[in-house]
């Protein structure tokens, strides 16, 4: 029987490189680079051969270890960077016995698993910003293009006042714009190494230090001074092990304290959100008695099983699909904060599963929402077709502003309302309107122009695509 996730149940995140960067054979490779660039630290600061820390990583590669069975030997210990230390070890003493003994010196199974997890973030992140990089250059095309195009707006699933497709348009780019920008500051500045060693004091990691010191000399004269031997290491040693990884060094070891994972769930649910809401938009412009927008086409794409004269919004249907699961498992790690002592029996392990899915997810997202826009069709004829099928209607606002100051405000709209639900009955608005109140036809017919009444909609347009120029 396979056991291999495929992504059948999943296919907004399925063949995606976002799905090749959080699969097991990715997460595997993370905790082997996280033990590689530990040692190297070490190494870096005394405590170990700099051949050893070369060796290691040299033998630090997923190809060299058989996927399932670490996956059961996991079961054991509850995680699987022990079953990894001693496969590691074991590989380790078979081709290059003289470093087998400095794999995992000082560490703790949540060290390497916690960085090993940021990597992995930090590796699906970059995929998932380089995705919103060039969905926001698609929407400020979009924008730029239609920045007079007519449509109506729409409130409630009802014709409200006439907007621009360029305003819509803009709206989508400064979401993605403001939901890319806090990624890409969690990216640089909030994913963190975690050394902490058995209960967050680096014990272990200072007691190495004390024993492989090499100049023993200098170790005596700090102790003469009454200076301890390795006042300053802890930090030294987490710098180093970050600047190994590319990742931040954090303030304190976080083993207990969550803050970096929740943080990022957040974000990845914020993501999900924005490039969902894009997504909702599409399919509503794309139904067929509205048929403003559709979908770029594609061999099978849209296709139904029954009715073979549809053509679906696929693409729009996989990010909305992703947008309503990244929050449920968001909320998750979220829960997760609650962690006992300093290490959680039950709250740290429930985060692995969960938080992939919000990365592949959100990348599986990100990847469909560049290919959706990229190629987005849009309609104007039936954008302007669509506003003026209510005769006028779709105005009505701006004639009882017109009229307030003949009648008063309250009057000018009571008219206007009669006036409204007599055309919506199969009347004339004009006709209905002219009776009640006369107007001059020339003055009628201005108000009654849809095309001068999107308020601030090119100025805003202009404003956004100024700042994203920027």
């Amino acid at each position: 029987m396979s056991i291999i996730d495929a992504g059948l149940l999943s296919p907004v995140r399925a063949g995606t490189a976002a799905e090749a960067a959080t699969s097991d054979e990715a997460w595997l490779q993370a905790m082997l680079d996280a033990e590689a660039a530990l040692v190297r630290a070490q190494a870096a600061l005394g405590n170990v051969p700099e051949q050893v820390a070369r060796t290691i990583t040299h033998w630090a590669r997923a190809d060299h270890f058989d996927l399932p069975e670490l996956a059961r030997r996991s079961r054991g210990a509850a995680n699987p960077v022990v079953a990894l230390v001693q496969q590691l070890t074991e590989l380790l003493t078979a081709k290059a016995p003289e470093a087998a003994d400095y794999v995992h010196r000082g560490s703790t199974s949540q060290d390497i698993f916690d960085t090993a997890l940021m990597l992995v973030s930090a590796r699906t992140l970059d995929l998932v910003l380089a995705d919103l990089d060039g969905i926001v250059d698609s929407l400020r095309t979009l924008a730029a293009e239609h920045t007079g195009t007519l449509m109506p707006g729409r409130t409630l699933a009802m014709h409200a006042v006439p907007t621009t497709f360029g305003l819509k348009a803009a709206g989508w780019m400064v979401a993605v714009r403001t939901a890319a920008a806090r990624l890409h500051r969690l990216r640089s500045q909030g994913l963190v190494v975690q050394l902490g060693g058995a209960a967050g004091t680096l014990a272990g990691y200072l007691a190495y230090e004390h024993l492989h010191r090499e100049d023993r000399e200098d170790r005596e004269d700090r102790e003469d001074r009454g200076e301890p031997p390795t006042e300053g290491y802890a930090r030294r040693l987490t710098e180093r092990f970050a600047a190994e990884t590319g990742l931040r060094a954090p303030a304190l070891p976080w083993h207990s304290h969550r803050t970096p994972v929740a943080a990022l769930a957040s974000e990845l649910a914020l993501v999900a959100g924005v490039l969902g809401k894009t997504a909702v938009d599409v399919q509503s412009l794309a139904r067929t008695e509205v048929a403003e927008l559709a979908e770029p086409a594609a061999e099978g794409r849209g296709v139904s099983s029954a009715m073979p004269q549809k053509r679906n919004p696929a693409l729009a249907t996989l990010i909305r699909s992703a947008a309503l699961q990244v929050p449920a498992h968001a909320s998750i790690l979220t829960q997760c904060l609650l962690s006992e002592d300093e290490r959680s029996a039950g709250a740290w392990h429930a985060e692995w599963q969960p938080l992939r899915e919000c990365l592949r997810l959100t990348g599986g997202a990100a990847h469909t929402a560049r290919e959706l826009v990229a190629g987005l069709e849009v309609f104007p004829e039936r954008m302007r077709a669509n506003v003026d099928m209510t005769g006028g209607l779709i105005v009505s606002e701006r004639l009882a502003a017109a009229l307030a100051p003949a009648l008063g405000k309250a009057a000018a709209k009571a008219a206007v309302g009669r006036a409204a639900a007599e055309a919506a009955g199969g009347g004339s608005l004009v006709s209905a309107l002219a009776a009640q109140e006369p107007l001059d036809a020339a003055r009628l017919a201005d108000l009654l122009d849809p095309a001068a009444y999107t308020g601030a909609a090119d100025e805003l347009v202009r404003d956004a695509l100024r700042e994203a120029d920027a």
